[in-house]
């Protein structure tokens, strides 16, 4: 008949072990990383307002601006969502990386049956002793990560924004192209009204009638088809903000507002200090050295220690026996693992170049276009239109008094059609450079974040 193994014997023995490995710093070794990374003292990144299930929201009639715009859509556009459970799941990594094992206990036994007896048995821990600080460097690398994380957090949100305000200035300039088609609609009609009346008075031919009610029915289809693209940018508009389908309603913002200044050395300067993808750039550098520094201590082996009681049936003797092992580094010492993180840590150096290269090649092309368009401008609101609107006037002053020929009138009516579109075309390209340039030359706020 076999005996029972004395259980308090060996729950003192386990207890014991496990305040020896305590006492001895192997389950508190490397807790954090070094202190110059540690995650926990940078300043946190808000995510700003958590995005709630989407729903339909009664919008009021009046006037939305930009920044309401701007807050519905840092509520509402899942990707802001998306990246805020990013920066979550690699702290989440972090906390992973940097855990000591967990130790083995179990039961074991010898010589069971052999001459009818138990044999020996009993119980036995095990322990995986980390060493060359692996857990902390785990962490710093993890750390960086969580950096990069929250870096890509900021770039979407600006994305989002950058969206945001882009599509409502191409929503106001779809309304003043609108205002300007319904314009020439009541122009139109109104020399239709003053030809029919000189046709009458055989003042004029039926000629010019025809012709001025041909002039009247395409600034109707102008008109139509401005409402369309109005249509069309604040659908857009909608989406990017993450509440398709929200009614339309005029915005309260004006494309006359004070022009922006910009210098491309104060310009390029504010680039390059403020930019998150420098920064993200940045973040992999610091990442990729100490995924260096993490490789390297690979080398060093960690220690396996275990021990074990054991009860002898034959001859009713309690014993203890210990166990040290560590892996001889004669084949595998990490050498692949460190010569591939040196490699990647020289990409990550060569990627600051690249994204630097690429942020001064993109300005160049947008400060072109800011720098056309402000010039444009300012020439439009100086010296074109003040004149084609008195040009217009005049001459349909003129010919309602019989002065000018029909074909002026016609002539003035397209030049003051022209210089107005031309002149809202302008103002929407120089806003739109200037939301580019504002915004970091960042876009895609409908992009999955991280890609």
């Amino acid at each position: 008949m076999y005996r029972r193994f004395p259980t308090a014997v060996c729950c003192a023995f386990i207890a014991s072990i496990s305040a020896v490995a305590v006492s001895n710093g192997f389950c508190q070794q490397a807790e954090s990383p070094p202190a110059p990374f540690r995650v926990e003292d940078q300043p946190p990144v808000d995510p700003g307002p958590i995005p709630v299930p989407r729903s339909q929201e009664s919008i009021s009639s009046r006037a939305l601006s930009l920044a309401q715009l701007e807050q519905m859509a840092e509520n509402h556009n899942p990707t802001l969502a998306q990246a805020a459970r990013r920066v979550e799941a690699f702290q989440g990594q972090r906390v992973q990386v940097g855990l000591y094992p967990n130790p083995v206990i179990g039961y074991q036994a010898e010589e069971v049956g052999n001459n009818g007896r138990a044999g020996q048995h009993g119980m036995f821990f095990r322990q995986e002793i980390v060493t060359s600080n692996k857990l902390g460097l785990n962490r710093a690398v993890a750390a960086h990560e969580v950096q990069q994380a929250e870096w890509d957090l900021q770039m979407q949100r600006q994305r989002i924004l950058n969206d945001v305000r882009s599509r409502a200035y191409d929503v106001l300039a779809a309304q003043r192209t609108m205002e300007i088609a319904g314009e020439l609609v009541r122009i139109g009609q109104t020399v239709v009204d003053v030809a029919d009346r000189l046709n009458k008075a055989r003042e004029t031919s039926l000629v010019d009638v025809i012709q001025a009610r041909v002039e009247a029915n395409s600034a109707k289809l102008q008109l139509s088809a401005a409402s369309k693209t109005h249509s069309a940018a604040w659908r857009r508009l909608t989406i990017v903000v993450g509440i398709p389908g929200m009614p339309p309603c005029p915005l309260a913002d004006s494309l006359d507002e004070e022009l922006p200044e910009l210098s491309w050395d104060e310009t390029w300067a504010a680039l390059l200090g403020q930019s998150p993808q420098l920064a993200y750039a940045y973040s992999g550098v610091e990442r990729a050295r100490w995924a260096v520094a993490r490789a390297c201590a690979g080398r060093t082996p960690n220690i396996e220690a275990g021990a074990a009681i054991r009860y002898n049936d034959d001859s009713n003797d309690t014993t203890l026996s210990l166990q040290v092992g560590v892996p001889l580094m004669v084949f595998d010492r990490n050498q692949g693992n460190i010569m591939k993180a040196h490699a990647e840590l020289a990409a990550a150096q060569r990627e600051i170049e690249r994204i630097e290269l690429r942020l001064q090649d993109g300005l160049a092309d947008v400060f072109r276009q800011y720098d056309i368009a402000r010039e444009q401008v300012e020439q439009y609101r100086r010296d074109i239109l003040p004149y084609a609107k008195q040009a217009l006037e005049l001459t349909r002053a003129g010919y309602e008094q019989g002065e000018f020929t029909y074909l002026e009138l016609l002539t003035a009516q397209q030049t003051f059609s022209r210089t107005n579109l031309a002149y809202v075309s302008r103002l929407r390209e120089l806003w739109l450079a200037t939301v580019q340039i504002d915004g970091m030359l960042l876009s895609g706020g409908l992009e999955a974040p991280g890609r």
